[in-house]
């Protein structure tokens, strides 16, 4: 009996060989997988001297050989297999044991282009193919994790069973498949990445959309909501076909490895899963953090955390805390000072802060982390805790503290430049993540300019206002939310859910509305409240009106351009 064993991950690899060789198998091997069997005392073929042909090309090419391959796919009961078998002189091969060249892990260390390339495996993933394909009579692992098992069913049973190698082949397809999976998504991300040169071209093509905030705001107040459509739907408003084809090809690849079975998706009746990228990126994410102290993480966790963390990243500039409650924020503070800032934020609606989800973007010294004690929470995530810090929290057990690492404390630390992805029944939606324009390209509209502290309250409101679900509205002073409301359809009706909510505090605030008011109704609504200024997108076929309702409240109101809806 053969068996062929070439693999990039040695874990386990020379047990696993001994433990064949005693059920009497003979072994075949190549280049580091021989190597390393041959310094462990362990008796193994060379793929070469078994196919009579030398490796070629610098090792590109050694398996990939009829002796090889007709040895996977031969099937020995079938008569016609078994005579040309025996006439071109090919051995059966009745179990492989392959994994994949590092690819993953060479993109990870940021190496060349040339360097990642090489590490694109060929006949690895042909081997495996091929194994799994022929699962009727080989076994194929491509997981050492895998050699016990199988080991102990050869020494028992003194075969594989077929359930084993149903199992076995439904993993070796799903392993070439997420190889597959992440060289598309390399070389997607290499290609979104084009040159400065290639994109200047594109944009003077015009196949490149027009960027400005104040050209975008113009485009849409000339045109009626059924031709902003149109404009959408054939592509005129957005980046263009040329930027459409490198970053979201035919066919869509999503490269990800279960990191945790959860005890339960969103409702105990719903069975759920975690799954991650194979690599940690640069930037802070709650897939990559460190878990350092209580309970399993869920579902809803998870979510939250990611809101959390998103919101957070909006204001690195300075210390920095967010309370979420149901993908929601309900406090959002920034100061000199972590503890006053995590204060303020919680201060803001202690009722919902209560069993709510905590990011803040400086390490968590001792006060802060008395602070955190303070109340119930479900999770922290922040990018690290002080010993004293950790001692403090360690009182309570089954508060979840998550490490986001010292990126996440970076003053230029920014939201992950990926692309969100959100399913649907028979489907997937794609798109860029959101990011909030810069304000050099907002425009005063109304007749009372913004003061600098009146400026200030607006970018910090805005900056939120895309963290809150649509028809968001959220109201904000320099450095902290006063009130918010989203998710209502009538923008109205958010307007005046958010002022019940902030009551008196919300005289001279500022305002953030994620989309334009279509009717003047919101702007009376914002100004009964107290509110002194206003930032929207515009480009409602109303905006005159909208205008003149900021004018006669005596409100400044700023247009971005853009819109932030969040569904």
């Amino acid at each position: 009996m053969l068996a062929l064993l070439s693999v990039s991950d040695k874990r386990g690899l020379v047990p696993f060989a001994q433990g064949l060789i005693g059920c009497g198998y003979t072994i075949l091997s190549t280049g580091g997988t021989l190597e390393a069997l041959k310094a462990a005392g362990v008796a193994a073929r060379k793929v070469s001297a078994h196919t009579g042909t030398p490796e070629i090309l610098g090792g590109r090419v050694k398996t990939l050989h009829p002796k090889i391959h007709g040895g996977i796919l031969g099937r020995p009961t079938l008569e016609s297999d078994a005579r040309e078998m025996a006439e071109h002189g090919i051995e059966a091969i009745s179990l492989v044991a392959v994994n994949l060249y590092p690819f993953r892990e060479t993109v990870a260390k940021g190496a060349s282009r040339d360097e990642t390339i090489e590490q694109i495996d060929i006949g690895g993933p042909a081997m495996v193919r091929a194994s799994a394909k022929n699962a009727a009579f080989v076994t194929i692992v491509v997981d050492p994790d895998d050699y016990g098992a199988v080991l102990e069913e050869l020494q028992s049973a003194k075969a594989i069973s077929e359930k084993t190698r149903r199992s076995l082949q439904r993993k070796a397809f799903a392993h070439t498949a997420a190889y597959d999976a992440a060289i598309a998504a390399w070389l997607t991300e290499q290609n979104r990445q084009q040159p400065e040169a290639a994109r200047d071209d594109a944009e003077r093509s015009g196949s490149v959309g027009r960027g400005a905030a104040t050209q975008r705001t113009e485009q849409n107040r000339q045109q009626p909501e059924a031709a902003r459509d149109d404009a959408e739907r054939s592509g005129s408003a957005g980046r263009g076909d040329a930027t459409l084809e490198t970053a979201f090809p035919d066919e869509l690849s999503l490269p990800f490895v279960k990191s945790q079975g959860l005890r339960y998706g969103e409702n105990p009746h719903q069975r759920g899963a975690f799954y991650r990228e194979h690599r940690a990126p640069a930037e802070p994410t709650v897939a990559f953090s460190e878990v350092l102290q209580g309970k399993e993480l869920s579902y809803n966790n998870i979510l939250d955390l990611d809101a959390a963390l998103g919101l957070v990243l909006e204001f690195s500039e300075r210390p920095a805390a967010v309370v979420i409650k149901h993908n929601t924020p309900c406090g959002v503070a920034v100061d000199d000072e972590l503890e006053v800032a995590y204060r303020r934020a919680r201060a803001i609606d202690e009722t919902s802060a209560f069993g709510g989800i905590i990011a803040l973007n400086r390490e968590v010294d001792v006060k802060t982390a008395t602070a955190l004690a303070e109340t119930f929470l479900e999770a922290v995530i922040a990018p690290g805790y002080s010993a004293a810090a950790r001692e403090v929290l360690a009182g309570k057990k089954n508060l979840r503290l998550l490490a986001a690492g010292p990126g996440l404390a970076s003053p230029t630390a920014k939201p992950r430049a990926q692309l969100d992805a959100r399913s649907v029944s028979g489907g997937l939606l794609v798109m860029d993540r959101d990011a909030v324009e810069p304000a050099s390209e907002w425009k005063v509209v109304s007749q009372r300019q913004p003061s600098a502290e009146e400026l200030e309250a607006l970018r910090f409101a805005w900056k939120i206002c895309k963290h809150v679900k649509s028809n968001a509205i959220v109201f904000a002073g320099p450095r902290e939310l006063l009130a918010q409301a989203g998710g209502q359809t009538s923008r109205v009706d958010s307007v005046k859910i958010a002022a019940m909510r902030g009551g008196a505090r919300l005289k001279g605030s500022a305002v953030a509305s994620d989309a334009f008011f279509p009717f003047r109704d919101g702007l009376d609504a914002l100004a009964a409240a107290g509110a002194g200024c206003v930032v929207q997108p515009g480009g409602s076929v109303r905006d005159p009106e909208v205008i003149a309702a900021a004018d006669e409240h005596g409100l400044c109101m700023i247009f971005t351009g853009v819109r932030h809806f969040r569904h």
